[in-house]
């Protein structure tokens, strides 16, 4: 979806994976496994915007809460909308945005598009 919405309007895309670091741990803590998981993720989206002939810029950032680095992180940029894809989840027997998107359609300075995964 990045990819054809950039592609409409000539835009830059900037692919982020943040890790949520417990605060028990420093906030800069080496997690190998999270940090693994996060290399595949910005992988697979560079490879989807080659497929459609758009560029990516990735970055795996480290934060307490995902939220408040997302919103940092598109202001720092000067983003113009934020597209993140959130699971179908069910939080007490509904479905549950969860509160990093939450924070992020609260806080947001820029337009925000949700892509939530089909049921599973």
């Amino acid at each position: 979806m990045a990819c054809r919405l950039a592609q409409e309007s000539k835009a830059k895309i900037f692919a982020i994976y943040v890790i949520e670091v417990n605060r028990a741990l420093p906030v800069d803590a080496v997690l190998e496994t999270e940090v693994k998981k996060g290399e595949d993720i910005i992988d697979k989206a560079e490879r989807i915007a080659d497929e459609a002939d758009e560029e990516v810029e990735g970055a795996i950032l480290q934060a307490r809460e995902a939220g408040p680095a997302i919103v940092e992180e598109a202001e720092d940029k000067g983003v113009d909308l934020i597209v993140i894809g959130l699971p179908y989840k069910i939080r007490f027997g509904t479905f549950s945005l969860g509160d990093t998107i939450s924070y992020v359609l609260k806080n947001a300075s820029c337009g925000v598009v949700l892509c939530r995964s089909s049921l599973s």
